[in-house]
């Protein structure tokens, strides 16, 4: 392959995107079109075809749709069908998550969100080499009662920018009355002198914080119109997420600080279309989504048309 491959990659696949209409969907487009070539040899940086509104987190200008880590990480929310993870793991080798990331920058999206785990730094480390990448990776850090510091110090020392306690840990620290070691992990992530943030999938998590006065630089917490079969009522299937969206909004119309909704899709069960226009007009200022190569962008589009739609929302920006 010649050295200018990558390059062409990247720009054949924003041009098609930018030539597509929303009448048919990218994701069929994509399957017509036929699989594209295949990325390797000299590296070449990401050309950035679009500019996508942004929002501040502390320091960080950061783009209102953020790439998610789950779908590359091959870690699906799938119901009860047990072939989807190993599947992802296939389809998103390192070369194909190469891809994805810099189809992302191409269209605009400058930050993704991201376990840490070997895959990933390995992949990171690749990218960054390869296509002279400068995504900001977001860590989603998971920390123990005995061990507070060892996933943020070894996220900061590969890159990370911003630093966040997983959202399961979350729900169970606080369960579990621990929201004071939700605290100390968040002043030992400022320490690191990176943006600090606090996730939940339960309500509860940020109303716990707010009321222990701790002050992270953001939250994450998941938000869906939970307009799906699976979300129930009982019994219910695997990736309910939000059980109360009505609290949720609520609640954080008199939060002041930056809110990353996740989980915005209900687990690839709401169209894009109605997901992110819910979260941006019920008062997210950023939206993170896994999203194959082929959605994003599409993705894009629909995140662009949701912002401006959502002007008149009630929760004020906070990013």
């Amino acid at each position: 392959m010649s050295p200018v491959n990558r390059r062409q990659f990247l720009q054949r696949s924003v041009l098609a995107s930018a030539a597509a209409p929303l009448v048919a969907s990218f994701e069929e487009q994509a399957l017509l079109a036929g699989p594209a070539a295949s990325a390797s040899g000299a590296a070449a940086t990401p050309v950035p075809a679009k500019e996508f509104p942004r929002g501040r987190l502390g320091p960080l200008q950061v783009s209102r749709l953020i790439c998610g880590g789950n779908l590359i990480s091959g870690f699906a929310h799938s119901r009860d069908l047990i072939y989807v993870s190993p599947l992802l793991k296939r389809y998103f080798t390192d070369e194909k998550v190469c891809e994805t990331l810099a189809i992302c920058e191409a269209q605009g999206l400058n930050t993704a969100i991201l376990r840490l785990d070997d895959d990933t730094l390995r992949i990171l480390a690749r990218y960054r080499k390869e296509y002279g990448s400068r995504i900001q990776w977001i860590c989603q850090a998971k920390i123990r009662e005995d061990d507070l510091t060892s996933e943020i110090r070894k996220a900061v020392d590969h890159g990370a920018v911003a630093v966040y306690v997983h959202g399961g840990v979350g729900d169970d620290f606080v369960k579990r009355g621990k929201v004071e070691l939700l605290g100390k992990a968040l002043e030992f992530i400022k320490q690191q002198r990176v943006v600090a943030g606090l996730a939940g999938h339960a309500l509860e998590v940020p109303m716990a914080c707010e009321s222990a006065g701790l002050n992270p630089d953001f939250y994450m917490k998941t938000f869906n119109s939970k307009q799906y079969w699976s979300a129930g009522p009982q019994p219910r299937h695997d990736s309910v997420w939000e059980e109360t969206p009505q609290e949720t909004m609520a609640f954080m119309q008199e939060v002041t600080k930056p809110w990353i909704a996740y989980k915005v899709l209900g687990a690839g069960a709401i169209h894009p279309r109605e997901g992110f226009r819910y979260a941006f007009e019920n008062g997210a200022d950023f939206i993170c989504v896994g999203m194959f190569d082929f959605q994003v962008a599409e993705d894009v589009e629909l995140a662009r048309l949701a912002l401006e739609r959502s002007r008149r929302r009630t929760r004020e920006w906070c990013a």
